[in-house]
């Protein structure tokens, strides 16, 4: 990977649109765009796609695959966007033959990049048809603002032309002023010291980019009187990059600044609506997103699972087991476990990854139900207690007679002891203890008092999951609730292969042998999602998970 040492604020500005009908070299390619700080805003594979996608995200940039699925290809593809859209197109293409690049020309592309295709490559072609992009619209902008006041000069400042607008409020013509030093035509000073002010053409030559007026600025007309202008002065550039000269656009600033003031009580209240209803907007776009992802992900494993279902079942009419070679049964037999057991793993995947998008986008659902923990601790802790045995683990739970029930979402609490009590189980050594406990404690709230914030205490329980025999360094304690983060005594587990005979894991405790990666990462969400906290501690051999939740959810200060 190359290391580009540019303006990240610039680059991580660029949204860029691929076009390309390869999936894989899409994404590729999209790797390459983000590690150079770009930011990809879609993927499309078609002309017609291209068209719409650009059309509704408008990008920066476009990266266009000549050689398209459909009727329709990319040369012709850019021809519409460019025409429509003034965005800039460079085209990422296998094919150099002569007809196609003559093709290509013919639209005026930004750049042409051949595959396979270098970051280098990549970052130059990009940033010379971003700096080349920039250059024309600055002309174009020129063009355009025809409507304002515009005053061309050399380098010398020797004024070479003025618009009729400029002649209107400056009171000077052009064949009066042809030629004459800017200074003369165009004085300027400040609205409240009176006193002269720097010309931002000589700013704008000094500088080589464009220089914008400073507020309450007056120009000095032809008869002496005054008018509030806003303006900005650029350099112009020859064909060879040099500095040839400047132009000032400018333009009579007393409308809008009594529009300004008049409207500004108004417009504050206007933005206000408008955000609001932006946010509305975003959230229903989440929870859009978020049910449409939910089914997506799920339907594919969950026919992978009903197949593996119907494979069992065709198998055990033919009664394989019965009349087949006890080595192909057993081969075939363990398979199929192998097979349930990835598709399980992988399904849990997707659940975790979906329930901690709910949880961002707080759309999780949230059940409250009044939990007597003297009694559901011990029964949730059954399902382990064989597994313990197994592996000549001790588990003990201690709850006092008198806890107060705890008022939450059951279905959350139960993800979360669980995914202790798992954690627990996978690591404790033979032999060693594991303990569940719980007791009164008191949980720092945040809640509004007379529209000041302060800190209370509230009444909460606090269950604590421990196991002894394996420490947790303080950095790895650290990291231990990030997605994905596994701690160092488990990382060699996960490099023998699931094919290999002497491959036993936990493959009948499908709780115990789903490790994701992101269930302590969860945990951590759905206790922050109840309002409590979460910690771990890990010293003389015990490690410890401390979770702490009020006995009753506050209400939202929201």
């Amino acid at each position: 990977m190359m290391n580009i040492s540019s303006d990240t604020k610039k680059t991580n500005t660029v949204q860029v649109l691929i076009v390309e009908d390869e999936y894989i070299l899409a994404l590729n390619l999209q790797e390459s765009l983000e590690s150079l700080g770009y930011i990809v805003v879609d993927i499309a594979d078609t002309a017609e796609a291209a068209i719409a996608k650009a059309t509704v995200l408008r990008p920066t940039l476009i990266l266009m695959d000549i050689r398209l699925q459909g009727e329709a290809d990319g040369i012709q593809a850019a021809e519409k966007i460019w025409h429509d859209l003034q965005i800039p197109i460079i085209y990422v293409t296998g094919h150099s033959d002569q007809s196609t690049v003559e093709r290509a020309t013919l639209t005026f592309p930004f750049g042409y990049i051949l595959k396979p295709i270098r970051e280098q490559e990549l970052y130059v072609s990009i940033q010379t048809a971003l700096n080349r992009y920039e250059r024309e619209q600055f002309l174009s902008t020129v063009l355009r603002g025809m409507g304002d006041g515009v005053i061309v000069v050399d380098t010398q400042l020797h004024i070479k032309y003025i618009n009729p607008v400029a002649e209107t409020l400056t009171g000077w013509q052009l064949q009066e002023v042809q030629d004459q030093i800017l200074d003369q035509v165009f004085p300027i000073i400040d609205e409240q010291t009176r006193l002269p002010v720097a010309n931002p053409i000589r700013a704008a030559l000094e500088q080589e980019n464009i220089v914008y007026l400073s507020d309450r600025t007056l120009l000095i007309t032809k008869d002496q009187k005054t008018i509030p202008i806003a303006d900005s002065a650029a350099p112009l550039r020859d064909n060879n990059g040099k500095i040839s000269g400047a132009v000032i656009v400018f333009r009579d600033d007393t409308q809008r600044r009594l529009t300004q003031e008049r409207n500004l009580a108004h417009e504050r209240a206007r933005q206000l609506e408008i955000q609001m209803a932006e946010v509305k907007r975003l959230n229903q776009l989440k929870e859009d997103f978020l049910a449409a992802t939910s089914h997506e992900m799920r339907t594919p494993l969950s026919n992978i699972k009903m197949a593996i279902t119907m494979l069992e079942n065709i198998l055990d009419r033919r009664r394989i087991v019965q009349s087949g070679k006890p080595p192909e049964v057993n081969a075939v037999a363990r398979y199929i476990n192998i097979l349930r057991s990835e598709c399980e793993r992988e399904l849990n995947l997707v659940d975790d990854l979906l329930n901690m998008r709910f949880v961002d986008a707080d759309i999780y659902p949230l059940e409250l139900t009044s939990i007597h923990l003297q009694d559901w601790l011990p029964h949730i802790t059954e399902s382990f207690e064989e597994f313990a045995q197994t592996q000549q683990q001790i588990l003990q739970i201690d709850v006092p007679p008198e806890l107060p029930n705890i008022m939450t979402d059951l279905a959350i609490l139960t993800r979360i002891v669980s995914e202790l009590l798992t954690n627990a189980c996978r690591y404790t050594p033979l032999g060693k203890l594991i303990t569940v406990t719980a007791q009164l404690t008191t949980t720092l709230n945040y809640v509004n008092l007379q529209d000041e914030s302060s800190d209370v205490k509230i009444p909460g329980v606090e269950i604590i999951i421990s196991n002894f025999g394996v420490e947790i360094s303080p950095q790895e304690q650290s990291q231990i609730f990030e997605p994905f983060y596994r701690i160092s005594q488990n990382q060699n587990q996960d490099k023998s292969s699931i094919f290999d005979f002497n491959y036993q894991g936990l493959q009948n405790e499908s709780a115990l042998n789903s490790s994701t990666g992101l269930g302590l990462a969860l945990v951590k969400k759905l206790v922050e999602y109840l309002q409590g906290t979460i910690a771990v501690t890990s010293s003389q051999g015990w490690t410890r998970f401390t979770v702490q939740l009020p006995l009753t959810l506050p209400e939202s200060s929201d």
